[in-house]
C-alpha cells in the first residue's frame, strides 16, 4: 500500500520557501496589471487645485447649477466624487473664467442659465409657473391632513355617542314587576326555611 502512493506523487518538489516566494511574485505582478492600482488609468487627469477652486465662492456657485452629464449631481459634487465624468471640470472652468472676469454670482448663473435654459439650475426660480411646484405639494398636504383630522373627530364623536348609550341601557333597567317580587319572594322563603 505504502509504495503506491510513494509513486503517485510528483516528479518535482518545491518547498515551503520558493512556493511562498513564487506566490508573493505572483500576486505582485497582478496588483501592478490591476488598472484601479494606477491613479492615472481611473479616469481623467485633472490639473493641480488651487485655492481658488474651492472657494466658498466658487462651491456656491457650482451647488447651485447642475452637471450636464445626466448624473443630476450639483457641478461641485459631481467634480469632486466622479473623476470619469468629462463635463463637470469643463463647466467648472467656465464658472471660473466667469468669476476671474469679475461677474458676480448671480451674472455667472444668469450667464449659465442663457447657455444651457433653466434646467442647469439645480431648483427653478420660484416665479411663475414654477411656484406650483413649490406651493401645490404644500397645499395639497395641509388639505390632506385637515380632512384627516376631520374624520379622525367625527369618528371620535361618533364612539363616544355609542359608548355613552351603551353605559345608558346597561345601568337601566326596568322596574320589577309585580310578578318578579313575587318570586323574590317565594325563593327566599325557601331559602330560609
Amino acid at each position: 500500500m505504502r509504495r503506491r502512493w510513494q509513486s503517485r506523487r510528483p516528479a518535482v518538489q518545491i518547498d515551503r520557501r520558493a512556493f511562498l516566494s513564487a506566490l508573493g511574485g505572483t500576486l505582485f505582478l497582478a496588483q501592478q496589471a490591476d488598472p484601479l492600482r494606477d491613479p492615472a488609468r481611473a479616469g481623467q487627469s485633472r490639473a493641480a487645485v488651487g485655492e481658488v477652486d474651492n472657494s466658498e465662492v466658487i462651491k456656491g456657485i457650482e451647488r447651485r447649477l447642475k452637471c450636464t452629464c445626466g448624473c443630476n449631481l450639483d457641478i461641485f459634487t459631481c467634480r469632486t466624487t466622479d473623476f470619469t465624468c468629462t463635463y463637470s471640470p469643463a463647466l467648472h472652468q467656465e464658472v471660473l473664467a466667469l468669476h476671474e472676469a469679475g461677474n458676480a454670482p448671480d451674472e455667472i448663473i444668469a450667464s449659465f442659465v442663457g447657455k444651457y435654459g433653466e434646467q442647469i439650475l439645480m431648483a427653478p426660480k420660484p416665479e411663475g409657473f414654477n411656484l406650483v411646484a413649490y406651493l401645490v405639494p404644500g397645499i395639497v398636504v395641509l388639505i390632506a391632513g385637515t380632512v384627516l383630522a376631520l374624520v379622525l373627530l367625527r369618528r371620535q364623536r361618533t364612539l363616544q355617542a355609542e359608548r355613552a348609550d351603551a353605559a345608558e341601557t346597561a345601568t337601566e333597567s326596568p322596574p320589577p314587576t309585580s310578578e318578579d317580587l313575587e318570586r323574590l319572594r317565594e325563593a327566599l322563603s325557601e331559602v330560609s326555611d
